[in-house]
């Protein structure tokens, strides 16, 4: 083991990628008789916000944040964050090839190693499918503000995002084996 990585007590492995939730109304299935096309509530509205999250197929630990846009800016609050939760722990980030993920102002921290998936590969990331899941609970429904949404946002990382959860769905044989 390199003398840089003796000063870290645990290794973890994390997958990495954000997601816009918004004010548009998301349309999915709903249950209807034969021949009757389901009608939902609706609404036309831009406004959104982003969730940022890592995930372990290992311990089912994970971070969430929730900021304004995607940039390199947020991206190096989120690594910052990442860092200092559970600061003697090595982490290696899988994550896509997003332009800001290689900004040039970005200072990844002495704890973390960002190892990047082929371009154009999302179904290679579990982090995708933590976004599925969470916008299923989202489906059909019209939020009037970013605030209610927010919420409810809250509502579904605290009550979905449990560990079990977490290692079961970003569990990928790839990673575990």
């Amino acid at each position: 083991m390199s003398d840089a990585l003796q000063e870290f007590t645990t290794f973890n492995l994390y997958v990495q990628d954000e997601s816009r939730f918004g004010l548009f109304t998301r349309n999915g299935r709903a249950l209807t008789a034969v021949g009757v096309k389901p009608i939902c509530t609706y609404q036309n509205v831009f406004k959104s916000t982003y969730i940022f999250g890592a995930f372990s197929p290992y311990n089912g630990d994970s971070l969430v944040m929730e900021l304004p846009c995607c940039n390199g800016d947020n991206f190096q609050i989120f690594l910052n964050e990442l860092s200092n939760k559970n600061p003697t722990e090595y982490k290696v980030v899988v994550l896509d090839n997003g332009r800001f993920h290689k900004g040039k102002k970005l200072e990844i921290p002495k704890n973390i190693k960002l190892v990047f998936l082929p371009p154009y590969s999302p179904e290679l990331n579990p982090a995708e499918l933590v976004w599925l899941n969470m916008k299923r609970k989202i489906t059909n429904k019209v939020y009037k503000t970013m605030e209610e949404l927010k919420i409810k946002i809250e509502q579904i990382v605290k009550e979905l995002l449990t560990k079990k959860f977490i290692e079961n769905l970003c569990g990928f044989d790839y990673f575990l084996d």
